[in-house]
């Protein structure tokens, strides 16, 4: 009986109110450290990507320069050309496709670290006037993370972005391979301006649209919304 009495005395005192917030503190800090962990697993791996498709990108246009020296600009040469800038396109919009999944999951992150700051806070209160970055999980929140409280346009953060970056070059590949079969076919440069304008646009028009209506919800359900402010919820469309 004895051993009993103290053995339930423990599980009382270990969760007791003094034990619970150091407790609670570390595991959230465990926490908070496996998602810094994960983001920047995601963006090494990412950068990566980007990097052997440029090494790629760049080894076509060495390819088809030696080529061109020794064979000229003839048939040769066009359906050389049209290939490498088909498989050049295939692999960014590839890239592309992981760079667009990353900065949903990198959303997630930031989101996910925002509810810990507002745990912290919850435990502490008064570290709430140090942090930099936001305790809401938000879109301001997210915002507010990302631009660590500075002043920056929506416009800024977007044409600034990885996205972006990847996704003009694809457009520029996807002009020039439209270019080219305009080209191959028609050989009137009218013809084939018109064709690589076309091509070029159109690629980045859909990539726009896809991304649009793949960021058109939060990737959490907010918890601890921005207060006075009323953001879109999980269903309600929103801009990039």
């Amino acid at each position: 009986m004895t051993l009993s009495r103290e053995a339930s005395s423990q599980r009382v005192d270990s969760n007791s109110p003094a034990l619970a917030s150091p407790v609670r503190a570390q595991l959230l800090a465990t926490e908070h450290w496996s998602l810094l962990a994960a983001r920047g697993m995601t963006w090494s791996e990412v950068m990566s990507r980007i990097a052997v498709h440029l090494t790629v990108s760049s080894a076509a246009l060495v390819v088809l320069a030696l080529v061109t020296q020794a064979t000229g600009f003839g048939s040769a040469f066009h359906v050389l050309s049209i290939g490498l800038t088909s498989a050049i396109l295939v692999l960014g919009t590839l890239t592309g496709v992981r760079v667009h999944n990353a900065s949903r999951e990198d959303a997630a992150i930031i989101l996910g670290m925002n509810r810990l700051r507002a745990a912290y806070v919850t435990l502490d209160p008064g570290i709430a006037e140090y942090l930099v970055t936001s305790q809401y999980d938000d879109q301001a929140g997210l915002m507010t993370t990302y631009t660590m409280g500075m002043r920056r346009s929506v416009a800024s953060h977007v044409l600034g972005s990885t996205s972006m970056f990847i996704n003009i070059v694809n457009a520029i590949v996807a002009g020039t391979l439209g270019a080219l079969i305009a080209d191959a076919v028609a050989g009137d440069p009218l013809t084939t301006t018109l064709a690589g304008l076309v091509a070029g646009v159109g690629y980045l028009a859909m990539i726009f649209e896809v991304a649009r209506r793949s960021f058109a919800a939060m990737p959490l359900e907010p918890r601890f919304p921005t207060p006075g402010i009323k953001g879109p919820s999980r269903n309600e469309p929103r801009g990039l």
